[in-house]
Parts: C-alpha cells; structure tokens; sequence
C-alpha cells in the first residue's frame, strides 16, 4: 500500500502537469490567434497585387502564387497541428457534484504547504473558515485551480513572507482571494524551491497585458469560465500587493 507521502508526491505531479498542459495550449491558441491576422492580411494582399501585376508576366504572377501557397500552407498547418493539439482543453468537460468546501480548501492548503511553502519559507493562513458550505461543482478541478493560485503566490513571494486565501460561499456562488506581496524576482531565484516550470517562471515575470493574467494560470481561467464564474489576476509589482481571484457559481 502506498504511503502518505507517496500519495501527495503523486498528486503534486499530477498538479504539476496538469499546469503545464492549459499553459501549452493557452500559448498555442495566442499563436494561432496571433499567427493568422497577418496570414489573412498577406493573401489579401496578394489579390491586390494580382490585379496591379501585368498577367502576361509569369515571373509575378510565380511569385504571387508561391505567397498564396505558403499562405494556404501555413494556415492548414494552424489546423491540423495547433488548433487540433488544444482541443483536449478547448472545451473544458466537468463533473458536477456536491461536496463540502471546507474539506477541499483544508486539503489543498495542506498540500501547496507541504510541497512549496514551507521549502520556502512562506506562511499560508486562511480565513474565511470554516464556511460550513456545501457546494455542487467539479470538486477535482476546483483544487486544481486553487492549488495553482496558491502556488503562484507561494512562488512570487519572498521567504519569511505570508499568503492569504479568503475563502468564501453563498447559496449558489463561491469565491476565492489569495493575496499576498509580490517579489517577482523570488521567480528567477534558482537557490529557492519551486513546483513551476522554467519558461512559466519567466514569462510569469514580465509585463503582462492589461486584462491579461500569466500564461501559467491559463488553468484557473478555464476553471472559472466553466462554472461560469471569473478569473482575475492584479498586476505583479516588486513589493506591492498582489491578488487572484476566482468566483465560481454552482451548479
């Protein structure tokens, strides 16, 4: 029979992959996104350049159908490799349940301290509980997003530093606040434990877009929108204060 320890170890990777599963496919849906609008704008503008191009000139009119081809090239392998690669997590399945909420935050807490906070050194405290609520959702996926917040915070903070997850439920609604005070740099710090993989740390620790949150939370967000809820992440800033935040109604 396996072990406590064992147990979490196995739990904690699959956290781990699961993470790094939603943030390749949120990166491979921006570079399809991304990849396209310039794509539809060369093949229009070859049909500009079509009907300017003398037609009794084979070398343009080469020319204009190898850009349409490497276009057309292009696009289908937008199709068949990257768009075809996200689809596991495109549309989020999840199985609705009830379950006492209390039971999960006190387990996922027990967790994310277990194998990242107490290596680094940073408290996690609680308040909020216990709510005594029971609530009908993905219970599995839940933690998932939850252990990912506390995480992120866990790894965006200096040692000797606390993180705080509010935790709160109404009759068909719960919400989820961790906050705490960021030192991106505790990213880069490769003396110091992390759980997030090297280019999730990295990209975590640039400049994000306004309304953008880090690619390595892709999974929280995906979360939230299929319990038709809210993901929301404030902006890193060294020592100022930092939160996520994710709302989830039940079913």
């Amino acid at each position: 029979m396996a072990s406590n320890s064992d147990s979490r170890s196995e739990r904690i990777a699959r956290l781990c992959a699961e993470t790094a599963l939603f943030m390749r496919d949120h990166v491979l849906s921006r570079v399809s996104h991304d990849l396209r609008s310039p794509l539809n704008a060369i093949h229009s503008w070859a049909y500009v350049l079509e009907r300017k191009i003398d037609a009794v000139d084979a070398a343009a009119q080469r020319a204009l159908g190898g850009i349409r081809t490497g276009v057309d090239q292009q696009v289908q392998l937008l199709e068949s490799l990257v768009d075809k690669t996200r689809a596991q997590t495109r549309k989020l399945a999840i199985e609705r349940a009830p379950f006492a909420l209390d039971a999960l935050i006190d387990e996922t807490v027990d967790d994310v301290r277990t194998a990242l906070a107490d290596a680094r050194g940073v408290t996690l405290a609680v308040q909020g509980t216990p709510t005594g609520a029971t609530f009908d959702g993905d219970r599995e996926r839940i933690a998932q997003a939850l252990w990912l917040m506390l995480v992120f915070a866990v790894e965006t903070s200096a040692r000797g530093a606390g993180v705080t997850l509010e935790a709160g439920a109404a009759a068909n609604a719960a919400q989820f606040d961790v906050k705490w005070h960021a030192t991106p740099q505790a990213l880069a710090d490769d003396a110091a434990a992390h759980l997030l993989e090297p280019f999730a740390r990295v990209q975590a620790g640039e400049l994000q877009e306004t309304g953008r949150h880090a690619w390595v939370l892709a999974l929280c967000q995906r979360v939230a929108e299929a319990h038709g809820g809210k993901f929301e992440q404030t902006p890193l800033a060294e020592g100022g204060a930092a939160a996520l935040s994710l709302s989830l109604l039940a079913g």
